[in-house]
């Protein structure tokens, strides 16, 4: 029996992304929802010596984000997800079902594209596969081809629908890959009635991908396709300039007001279409204007007769004309050059002027843009510029910190960077089922460590495990606990409190604790340094575990071939406070200044890298450990709750480079200056390494001398 096309799979593939979408949209109302964490609530405000970047009362107000009023979003994480977040809701914002006005997706549409990152440190440049989480994201999405890509795409078209509102628009970026295809989803999730365009965009010069021996024509356009929600969609009429030779061609006269054309001004329609009759400079006619116009536009030198006995003509003048109408062919958008100035090194980075003549044509200032793709972050960065409101996401996390580096870069007003929450959750829902509870994932995370779960009186949890080993730390026959801690947490210090008290009393004692997290508070490496508990010892779960569990088919499959590496962590110096004289306006100022000491990544193997850039990384580990830092931020009242990020300074920072070449370290010392405050200062400073792993160190201040 011959396999089903592609054509005959399709109805069955849209089915079923119809129903993964309905189980998303029943689920908006559970208790077990996802949610968005807020990693960051970020005052750009990269740092410089040439200028302050804003002024202090301006720094304080606008430093208190409460959730009570709009703010744009960066989100770390899988879109699907992240739309369900967007669908639900949460206690600050409410949902944004049939809110969003504009949507642009540019999403990968090559199966054998290399999503490879290239990391430039100080004498060497590393190659970096994808995160696991993009790995198996991107491995699911291409597993059977092109169906496996519609069968990713449709649930998300659905959700995107379900934000749309009424009156706006999408635009969905693709080109010959998968485009046609993807065209037949669209037309039967939003209807044949609601396309709108199908937009060519010529990317690339005339000589394309067309090489010594090609066999094919040069492949240099992408196709946009454009659908309204409904027929009431937002629309700006667009003009693009006349080219030289329409000018030419069509401009041909000319006077002391400018180049001119001659338009008919006769009415074809006639009486039927209402137009008056009368007789004009010896001419009798059907004419577009009334006489009393006529005769107006005759004594303003508009109307003219070339010869006696000729019909009048009206001059239309070149600069009384906004230009052509928008058509759907664009090739006058040139694609991002490495030189440019808004190339930020990412291999499939849009221009803005793409961008700028979407946003425009589609919607008004205020409007809600949003793109699930973010790429390099062009959708933000001109929504920004053109006075929108937009959200952003990827689940690349090197895309993540491009985007954020562009908004500070551009001083774009304040943001959230959040990351979908309980990522791990969802994972063990597709793997497990749905019906699955935590001590069921606990007793997998035990059981690949090589832990024995205990006795279920003193396991009511069922993530409790032991290890019997033959010897540790010099002494035989140890016994080793092992805690394995819940997805839907941030594990911190309360959870190691809670590990060395069982440790110390559970069932007599035992000689060690190992704490297994998935996510971590960002101040965890500073708890672990604070207990300074030699018989305490903190892993993190491989985050890939549940893919990989899954496409290993079962726990057996996989056993001893799981690695549960250790952290990393930040250290700065003290802290130091002076006062600092006074405002023009009065108000009495303090200086902060805060110095990075050192940065220690202690699991490499972790990173999804070969063994000879592993060697080079830890040659650069070893000569200048800041120089993994890729950015770092400082809020120097932190509540334990939402960071507020009032300084920031990261590697390529166009306020610090010199004589054009990108920064790349990180400068080591920040000096804030701060309204005075009296008593101590909780400061938090936080870091995010080149691989995307973030870590925080806080210190409480004493008042400034």
């Amino acid at each position: 029996m011959m396999p089903k096309s592609l054509l005959e799979q399709l109805p069955e593939i849209v089915a079923n992304g119809r129903k993964e979408a309905e189980r998303i949209l029943e689920g908006l109302e559970s208790r077990q929802r996802v949610g968005l964490q807020t990693r960051e609530w970020v005052l750009p405000a990269r740092d410089s010596v040439a200028a302050d970047w804003i002024t202090t009362s301006e720094r304080q107000q606008r430093a208190q984000h409460d959730g009570s009023a709009w703010a744009n979003r960066l989100i770390y994480g899988d879109n699907l997800l992240a739309m369900a977040a967007l669908l639900a809701g949460d206690e600050f914002t409410p949902s944004l079902r049939g809110k969003v006005d504009l949507i642009y997706i540019d999403p990968p549409f090559d199966s054998k594209a290399d999503y490879r990152t290239k990391v430039t440190l100080p004498g060497v440049e590393l190659e970096q596969k994808p995160t696991v989480i993009e790995q198996f994201a991107y491995s699911d999405t291409w597993a059977d081809g092109t169906a496996s890509y519609l069968a990713m795409i449709t649930p998300r078209l659905i959700l995107m629908r379900e934000l749309l509102a009424d009156t706006g628009s999408i635009y969905v970026h693709l080109d010959w890959h998968v485009g046609h295809y993807v065209k037949l989803v669209l037309d039967d999730l939003f209807g044949k009635d609601n396309f709108v365009n199908e937009i060519i965009w010529k990317r690339q010069t005339a000589k394309g991908d067309v090489t010594q021996g090609a066999t094919h024509m040069g492949r240099i356009h992408d196709s946009i396709f454009l659908y309204g929600k409904t027929a009431n969609r937002v629309w700006n009429t667009v003009f693009t300039p006349y080219t030289q030779d329409y000018i030419q061609d069509f401009y041909r006269h000319e006077d002391e007001k400018g180049r001119y054309q001659l338009s008919d001004i006769t009415a074809p329609g006639g009486a039927a279409k209402g137009n008056p009759y009368y007789e004009f400079l010896g001419i009798s006619r059907y004419w577009r204007f009334s006489e009393q116009r006529m005769q107006e536009l005759y004594a303003q030198g508009r109307i003219v007769q070339t010869k006696p006995g000729t019909v009048p003509r009206q001059k239309r003048y070149l600069n009384d004309m906004p230009g052509i109408p928008l058509q759907d062919l664009w090739l006058d958008l040139l694609p991002i050059q490495a030189h440019s100035r808004e190339a930020v090194d990412y291999a499939t980075q849009k221009p803005e002027t793409l961008l700028e003549r979407i946003l425009k044509a589609s919607s008004h200032e205020g409007a809600l843009v949003v793109d699930f793709n973010g790429g390099s972050g062009t959708t933000a960065a001109v929504a920004e510029k053109l006075g929108r409101r937009w959200i952003t996401s990827d689940i690349g996390k090197p895309a993540a910190m491009m985007i954020r580096k562009r908004l500070i870069d551009q001083n774009a007003g304040p943001f959230l960077y959040q990351a979908v929450g309980d990522y791990h959750v969802e994972a063990a829902k597709a793997t497990l089922g749905r019906s699955f509870r935590m001590g069921d994932l606990a007793q997998i995370v035990l059981s690949l460590y090589g832990a024995q779960p205990l006795p279920d009186d003193v396991n009511t949890q069922r993530n409790l495990g032991q290890i019997q080993e033959a010897a540790w730390n010099g002494k035989k026959g140890s016994k080793t606990l092992v805690l394995a801690d819940s997805p839907n947490k941030l594990t911190g210090a309360a959870t190691l409190r809670r590990a060395i008290a069982l440790r110390n009393t559970l069932l007599g004692g035992w000689d060690r604790v190992v704490v297994l997290g998935w996510n971590f508070e960002p101040a965890i490496g500073e708890a672990i340094t604070a207990f300074n508990d030699p018989r305490l010892e903190v892993l993190v779960i491989p985050p890939d575990l549940l893919d990989r569990l899954k496409k290993k088919g079962g726990i057996d499959k996989l056993r001893g071939q799981v690695r549960f590496s250790s952290l990393q962590y930040l250290r700065i110096d003290p802290v130091s406070r002076k006062t600092a004289g006074t405002t023009p306006e009065g108000q009495p100022q303090e200086t902060l200044m805060v110095s990075l000491n050192n940065y220690v990544l202690l699991s490499p193997e972790a990173i999804n890298l070969d063994d000879a850039n592993r060697a080079k990384l830890q040659a650069v580990m070893n000569q200048d450990p800041l120089a993994l830092i890729e950015y770092w931020a400082i809020d120097p009242d932190y509540d334990g709750q939402v960071f507020r990020s009032v300084w920031q300074d990261y590697r390529g920072n166009t306020a610090n480079q010199t004589d054009g070449e990108p920064a790349l370290v990180v400068m080591s010392v920040a000096r804030l200056t701060l309204p005075l405050q009296p008593g101590p200062r909780r400061v938090c400073v936080r870091a995010v390494d080149v691989f995307g792993f973030e870590s925080e160190v806080q210190a409480t201040v004493g008042a400034p001398a």
